[in-house]
Parts: C-alpha cells; sequence; structure tokens
C-alpha cells in the first residue's frame, strides 16, 4: 500500500521537465516540388542511419515498410535523434 511520502515522490517524478528530445517527424517529396507528410520511416532510410526496425520502435519512430528510398532530410533528421538519444541526460 502506498502512503504519503510514496506519493509525493511518484508526482514529483511524473511533473518533471521531460528532457529527451521528441521523434522526428517523416516527410517525403511529391512530384509537385512539395513536401508532404509520410506515415513513417522507409527502411532504407533506417538502413542508411544504421538502427534496425526494433531500435527504431523501441525510440518511437513510425516505420512504413511500404515506401521505397531514402530522401536526405530525413535521413539527416533521424542521425541526429539516435545521436542525441544516446547520449546520457
Amino acid at each position: 500500500m502506498w502512503d504519503k511520502n510514496d506519493w509525493q515522490q511518484f508526482f514529483a517524478i511524473a511533473n518533471r521537465r521531460w528532457h529527451r528530445h521528441l521523434p522526428p517527424r517523416p516527410v517525403y517529396l511529391s512530384g509537385a516540388k512539395r513536401v508532404l507528410p509520410a506515415i513513417g520511416f522507409s527502411l532504407s532510410e533506417l538502413d542508411d542511419v544504421g538502427i534496425n526496425v526494433e531500435a527504431a520502435e523501441r525510440l518511437g519512430l513510425p516505420v512504413d515498410a511500404g515506401r521505397i528510398g531514402a530522401y536526405g532530410p530525413n535521413v539527416s533528421a533521424l542521425r541526429e535523434f539516435v545521436r542525441s538519444a544516446r547520449q546520457p541526460g
């Protein structure tokens, strides 16, 4: 059974600022030179960064196995996110 100190500790932890970065949103280039939001990152983008599907799901990254090809800005955003996620603090 939780007592008052346990609840205070729980709420102190729950109300802390979240220091991790939010996962980047994937985009793709449409035929009319427009950038549109994608469902998830393609497998080739994940491969270029050097992470597998299981690691991407652990990091909270959306994965779209149906997308083909790699879009450069997605790869750059993924690299930066993975680099910041691996650093402590």
